[in-house]
């Protein structure tokens, strides 16, 4: 018996061994499925986030675009009102 008390301790230790590197494996993808997780929503987050600033970026061109035109208007027309009673 005292040849398989070597042989059964060995067995144990390799045994314990993979149980303990797939805890390690089943902590890992834990881990990484929260960080995973933690990103997409970082990412949608940030995604709504640049939508926001596109919408804030067009209505500050249209602004400018207006200004521009009543500017060239104020130039064009010495600060009066351009006359549209002749166009029909």
């Amino acid at each position: 018996m005292s040849n398989t008390d070597p042989i059964v301790e060995a067995l144990e230790e390799a045994t314990e061994r993979r149980c303990e590197a797939d805890r390690a494996e089943r902590n890992l993808a834990h881990a990484l499925g929260n960080d995973r997780a933690r990103l997409a929503s970082d990412l949608d987050d940030a995604t709504a986030r640049v939508r926001e600033l596109e919408t804030v970026h067009r209505e500050i061109a249209q602004r400018i675009d207006r200004t521009i035109e009543t500017i060239r208007d104020v130039l064009e027309f010495g600060g009066q009102a351009p006359d549209n009673s002749t166009e029909q």
